[in-house]
């Protein structure tokens, strides 16, 4: 099998960032669907409509209608052919991003990509993840690039919810622990190949950057500014983790959260937190050392990702409803398998309580 990494054409990170939307989007199309929730397009409506006219660059908007699934990717190709739209600028968060992705491959035109929360790295992906009306996961849709642009603002970044930063942090946190249990079982990454050395070298940083800047960051996010720690752990939660993640592969952390959407009580907690505690999850299946398991829970301890079924919503554990998450995690063809040895649902099951039990020892401690 050969190696293969991917990337975005082009990424761009600043304070300010959005002002030179309009000239990197003209070089990829002239009449733009812009797809977004109401939160996001109003976060930057105004400066982007200023650059996009500025480049003349015609523009719809429509709103993202809350799911990533397949009901909606329809409803937006539908809105692109009626338009003749040649471009599909995506903004806001992980769902409606995928969303744009998708729709942009079924239209076969080019996508531009602008995350207003540092919540997933759904952003430089060359992945959407699907999901039933309902919110729950249903599979993933491979495409065949990456984004043709992904520009982040990290002062519009700095303004969202502190929680939802939080939340990138945990999707970011997996990815190094994904990556290496993929490249010790030679297991495929996204794009059907092997990981290269760049890849798991990114892997890595993403997973120190969150360990060193991490805390710093989310105190200033906080105080919604953008301080250097917070550009650090914004490349980290969006362009590391991407790349990593994609180029490296997946395996339990990310089963995990899959499974964990067939209780609805679960539904509530961002997709990050649940990584988080799948992070959690497969640290303890694969036996890693104390060491390691506990930095990972401090880490988690101090920026507020949660380390407990309680704490992602599951007030009251029960076998039969940690029996259905352990099933679901490992239906054939989920990334579990990706792990160097085989898995079962036993196995998964008591990951799942051992991960809770570590995780609210722990917990007490700190109280």
């Amino acid at each position: 099998m050969n190696k293969i990494m991917i990337s975005p054409n082009r990424y761009v990170q600043g304070a300010g960032a959005i002002a030179d939307v309009g000239k990197h989007i003209s070089l990829l199309g002239t009449k733009a669907l812009v797809l977004g929730g109401k939160r996001g397009i109003g976060a930057i409506e105004n400066a982007l409509s200023t650059s996009l006219n500025e480049h003349k660059v015609q523009f719809i908007i429509r709103y993202f209608g809350g799911e990533c699934s397949h009901q909606e990717i329809a409803r937006v190709a539908e809105v692109i052919k009626q338009n003749d739209i040649n471009i599909v600028v995506g903004i806001g968060g992980g769902k409606a991003l995928d969303t744009a992705k998708a729709v942009a491959h079924s239209a076969k035109i080019p996508v531009a990509i602008i995350p207003t929360i540092a919540a997933t790295d759904a952003p430089c992906s060359a992945l959407s993840v699907i999901y039933t009306p309902e919110g729950v996961f249903e599979s993933y849709l491979v495409l065949p690039k990456n984004p043709d642009l992904v520009l982040v603002d990290t002062a519009i970044i700095a303004k969202a919810p502190a929680r939802l930063f939080v939340s990138g942090m945990g999707d970011a946190l997996a990815t190094w622990f994904e990556a290496d249990a993929c490249a010790k079982a030679f297991a495929g990454n996204l794009p059907g190949g092997l990981s290269t050395s760049a890849a798991l070298t990114l892997a890595k940083l993403c997973y120190d950057i969150l360990l060193e800047y991490g805390y710093r960051a989310k105190l200033a996010l906080d105080q919604c500014v953008a301080t250097e720690a917070v550009e650090k752990v914004v490349e980290a939660n969006t362009l590391l983790s991407g790349l990593g993640f994609e180029s490296s592969g997946l395996a339990a952390a990310h089963a995990v959260h899959n499974g964990l959407t067939v209780l609805e009580e679960t539904h509530h907690a961002y997709h990050g937190e649940k990584v988080a505690f799948g992070t959690l999850v497969q640290l303890v299946l694969e036996n890693r050392t104390t060491k390691t398991i506990e930095e990972v829970i401090r880490f988690c301890l101090s920026v507020g990702l949660p380390v407990t079924l309680k704490q992602i919503g599951v007030a009251q554990v029960t076998p039969d409803k940690i029996r259905k998450v352990a099933e679901a995690t490992c239906a054939p063809g989920e990334t579990i398998h990706n792990e160097p040895f085989a898995v079962s649902p036993d196995a998964v099951y008591a990951a799942i309580l051992a991960a809770d039990a570590l995780g609210n020892a722990y917990l007490q401690k700190t109280l």
